[in-house]
């Protein structure tokens, strides 16, 4: 209702000074007054308009403010200063129709295809964690999976409709890695893989992870094995022999498992995309062809690149950076102008996989791959694969209609922002100009620990660790911290905290509420800090019960929800709920006289707050920073928590003022409630 209000202001603001004036304004700028008592909105465009019409701001201002009334939810409007024109809120109608709207709101928790579409604006395709399946998960994935899914949410809030893949690289290195391993170092074909997958004793993918380690130290030890490397290469990308089989069963077990991980906190996806299916279905032949009908490639006959076929690069485009050996594919002499697409050998880049992968994203490759059901989640939402087996785009009526996108995310951290810049580069090459400015690369900074987290995770920091005061992580070197581990260790502190507190003496309850606390503070950490920021993850500042984190939020939503057990109404309402809270009705008119003088500062001042939920989302869309949110559910429940140490809700004598406590309580609740489903955080019944 807010937005709402804030957009009616808008419009007849632009109306009105088309109608005086004859100017037209596409989108006049709306404010937030410094305080509450100058107002709850602000137009400044008075002073803009002041140059072009060569008349005092206050004038234009006078002038407007006669026409601006009757405004749906506005109660009056006054100029201030030299000319700034202030709109003063209905308070009464605002609080109502808050009301009224989070009571009619769902509170299941969005993890299918959304519900809603968006003719105007299209889908939207978010692509996050895209885990080289070699290895665990770790607790860099975690950020990228949190940011994604978090970010699906918040589109799908916004009544986008949202499609959320998985890119699985099961033809690159890190997974041709893991098979020479298996291969050279432990002597084992597809028969011995089997084995190993079939051996209840044996977690795979943390199998896979010290392997992988290994032979990253054989290749420096032996750069010959080196070479190996690139014949698995090619072996798995055409798709046969031996080799090929174990890279399938290597990537197909290590996705099941990473499936799990992120399903441990809420998160799931639509469609898995291989990039198997991208070589074999001709995806990625068909885009080659492409750029080199459009002159976007060309074939180096001699030189550092012989027999390559690269890109020439813009100055737009950046230079190569970040640790891949893909970034390690510019030009000769180190060129950044230069992208090698195509290696000599034939094989075909990681980010020449990629532009093919985001042609098809937004139908421009006229191909479609075929679907297979691969995965179940409990609630029912079904994740699908592509496949090759089947005829391109066939399968059952329930298949749904992947890709053909309008705009599109790629959740990547910022050591990949070269080759994102690449893809683009190659859309504008062809053309597709408008489909590159609505290519979003989404990245964030990676996650280390911190000194005290590290020794808790078993890690003995370095003399530079200890210097620089965290410690860095390294998949390729074995030092870092599985994913799995990091989410059990947050959860068994929290079980500590769940019993030390005594919040329940239900040991299944206790369980859940452990389970609920943990993924709240891992998930609120990570989504706390802005995505451009490098954060070391401490147990300790996590799972505080006060301050800016998730316990503190969830302790807050409780808080208000036990004021309504002890009034004898039911829980309020939200994830895992059952019903919504009884509020007695508060009369129109009791509103408007509790909202004014004084003390209905102080309770306006909390309406407000609750009232502007969807501005948060709207503005954390707008800047893809769900940090924003974030920060808005913690101010949120700062708020309350202010609210409930100055007033006696249960112990207000005056019935009709009690009514409208409670109404407040309600009002609070649900918001940080919704807010925090949008954050991915479920609340327990107790805390």
């Amino acid at each position: 209702m807010y937005l709402e209000i804030i957009e009616s202001v808008r419009q007849r603001f632009a109306r009105v000074v088309d109608e005086v004036f004859g100017v037209r304004l596409e989108r006049p700028a709306i404010g937030f007054p410094p305080s509450v008592d100058l107002g709850e909105l602000s137009i400044t465009a008075c002073f803009e308009l002041a140059k072009q019409l060569r008349q005092p701001p206050r004038k234009i201002a006078e002038t407007v403010r006669a026409r601006l009334l009757p405004l749906q939810g506005v109660e009056r409007v006054e100029v201030a200063g030299p000319g700034y024109l202030n709109m003063y809120l209905d308070r009464a109608s605002l609080a109502q129709g808050v009301f009224n709207q989070r009571a009619a709101e769902s509170w299941a928790a969005d993890a299918g295809p959304a519900s809603t579409d968006n003719p105007e604006g299209g889908k939207v395709l978010v692509e996050h964690t895209s885990i080289n399946p070699n290895k665990a998960a770790h607790v860099g994935h975690l950020r990228n999976s949190v940011l994604g899914d978090t970010f699906a949410r918040l589109l799908r809030f916004s009544g986008r409709k949202v499609e959320v893949q998985n890119y699985i690289d099961n033809t690159g290195v890190q997974v041709a890695d893991v098979v020479v391993g298996f291969v050279h170092l432990e002597k084992r074909g597809v028969a011995g893989m089997r084995a190993l997958l079939a051996d209840p004793g044996v977690r795979f993918d943390y199998y896979c992870w010290d392997l992988y380690a290994r032979v990253t130290q054989a290749y420096e030890q032996d750069p010959k094995l080196v070479g190996l490397r690139a014949e698995t290469l090619k072996a798995i990308e055409e798709g046969h022999g031996e080799l090929a089989e174990m890279a399938d069963l290597v990537a197909t077990a290590v996705v099941r498992l990473h499936l799990e991980t992120a399903r441990r906190l809420g998160i799931c996806y639509d469609l898995l995309v291989q990039e198997s299916e991208i070589l074999r279905l001709d995806f990625w032949k068909y885009a080659f062809e492409l750029l080199k009908e459009r002159g976007a490639l060309r074939f180096e006959e001699s030189g550092k690149n012989q027999g390559c076929w690269v890109m020439n690069l813009g100055p737009e485009d950046g230079a190569a950076g970040g640790n891949t050996e893909e970034s390690e594919e510019s030009g000769e002499g180190g060129d950044a102008q230069v992208k090698i697409i195509v290696r000599s050998n034939g094989t075909v880049t990681y980010v020449g996989k990629d532009i093919a992968y985001h042609l098809w994203k937004f139908g421009l490759l006229g191909r479609d791959f075929g679907y297979e059901l691969f995965y179940e989640y409990p609630n029912g939402h079904r994740l699908w694969r592509t496949s090759a087996r089947s005829e391109p785009g066939a399968g059952a009526a329930s298949v749904p209609a992947f890709g053909r996108t309008s705009t599109a995310y790629a959740v990547i951290d910022t050591r990949q922002s070269y080759l994102q810049r690449v893809v683009a580069a190659a859309f504008r090459e062809l053309g597709y100009r408008q489909q590159a400015a609505n290519l979003h690369h989404f990245a964030y900074e990676v996650v280390n620990l911190s000194l005290d987290a590290a020794v808790s995770l078993g890690i003995e920091p370095a003399a530079e660790d200890r210097q620089r005061g965290y410690v860095e992580v390294s998949g390729r070197r074995g030092l870092g911290v599985k994913a799995d581990d990091l989410i059990d260790a947050v959860i068994d502190k929290a079980l500590g905290e769940v019993r030390e507190r005594r919040m329940t003496a239900d040991p299944a309850e206790q369980t859940a509420s452990a389970r609920m606390i943990g993924v709240a503070a891992l998930r609120y950490f990570l989504l706390k800090f802005t995505r451009r920021s490098a954060i070391a993850f401490d147990f300790k500042d996590a799972l505080a019960f006060e301050g800016e984190t998730g316990p503190y939020l969830q302790y807050s939503v409780v808080r208000a929800r036990n004021i309504f057990r002890k009034s004898e109404g039911e829980p309020q309402g939200g994830p895992g709920e059952a019903a919504a809270p009884a509020v007695p009705s508060v009369a129109p008119e009791t509103l408007r006289t509790l909202l004014e003088g004084a003390e209905g500062r102080d309770f306006w001042e909390l309406v407000l707050a609750a009232a502007q939920l969807e501005t948060a989302v709207q503005q954390a869309v707008a800047s893809e920073e769900p940090a924003v949110l974030a920060k808005y559910a913690f101010r949120l429940a700062q708020s309350f928590n202010n609210f409930y140490h100055h007033h006696r809700v249960l112990g207000e004598p005056d019935e009709r003022r009690r009514a409208f406590l409670l109404f407040l309580v309600s009002l609070a609740s649900s918001t940080l409630s919704r807010a925090l489903d949008l954050l991915g955080i479920e609340v327990p019944e107790r805390m």
